[in-house]
């Protein structure tokens, strides 16, 4: 009774590591992305029946969407879980979100704060920053400004815009760190780099409550720290 199950396993970390597989994949992304929504649920539907896990999540992404099919949250719920259960990281962030959302699952914020949690140890900044807002909002879990911090730190580090302006102006608040007009200004700028505008006028605000020579080393720092973060190099340290 266990051997079929034990082939399918095989088959399917074959197909995990075949080149093939990921080329099909791309071409199935490149026709969902033209329109071709027929070619690409066809492809899509082929691999994630033999199990790849980066399929099944695109194929759930259409039924979430409703792309070449009716729209269905359970179906893409039910889809999202498969590849978690196979430890993929988009799969974990994405059912996350229908559970803090109450789609095609029973909304529960608790279920999808430890979602993004998984997804975020495998360092997913969109799951980090949403563990950020969670914990700043107290949306599911206890108010923690310091805590938010730290997941906006980790999301910032991977360059994921949004968590950079939320540190913002958490500096600007003293929203778990102490008030420092400098640390606002330097993420600020920094998310500003990436076309977050909401920075670009929040850095101005910050520069009032700053000297010319204070702004000009705060971007100094800013541009240091944007280099490292673009370099992959960038560790937050508790310090910026």
């Amino acid at each position: 009774m266990i051997k079929p199950n034990l082939k399918s396993l095989l088959l399917s970390s074959v197909l995990l590591l075949s080149p093939f597989a990921n080329a099909s994949l791309e071409d199935a992304q490149l026709a969902a992305n033209e329109g071709r929504f027929e070619e690409a649920l066809q492809e899509f539907n082929y691999l994630a029946d033999r199990g790849y896990a980066p399929a099944i999540y695109e194929l759930a992404k259409m039924y979430e969407g409703g792309f070449g099919v009716q729209r269905d949250y359970r179906k893409a719920a039910e889809l999202y879980q498969k590849a978690v259960k196979q430890v993929h990281a988009d799969s974990m962030f994405a059912l996350g979100v229908l559970y803090q959302e109450g789609k095609g699952v029973k909304l529960d914020k608790e279920k999808a704060i430890s979602l993004y949690e998984m997804a975020a140890q495998k360092n997913h900044p969109a799951a980090q920053y949403n563990l950020g807002v969670m914990y700043a909002n107290g949306e599911g879990v206890l108010q923690d400004y310091r805590t938010a911090m730290s997941w906006y730190q980790k999301a910032a580090a991977n360059n994921f815009t949004l968590a950079q302006y939320n540190m913002a102006l958490m500096y600007y608040d003293g929203l778990g760190v102490p008030k420092n007009p400098e640390k606002s200004y330097i993420w600020n700028t920094i998310a500003e780099y990436n076309g977050n505008m909401d920075a670009s006028h929040s850095r101005k605000l910050d520069e009032r409550n700053m000297m010319p020579a204070e702004v000009e080393a705060a971007k100094e720092k800013a541009d240091a720290i944007y280099a490292k973060i673009q370099a992959g190099l960038y560790a937050p340290d508790g310090r910026l």
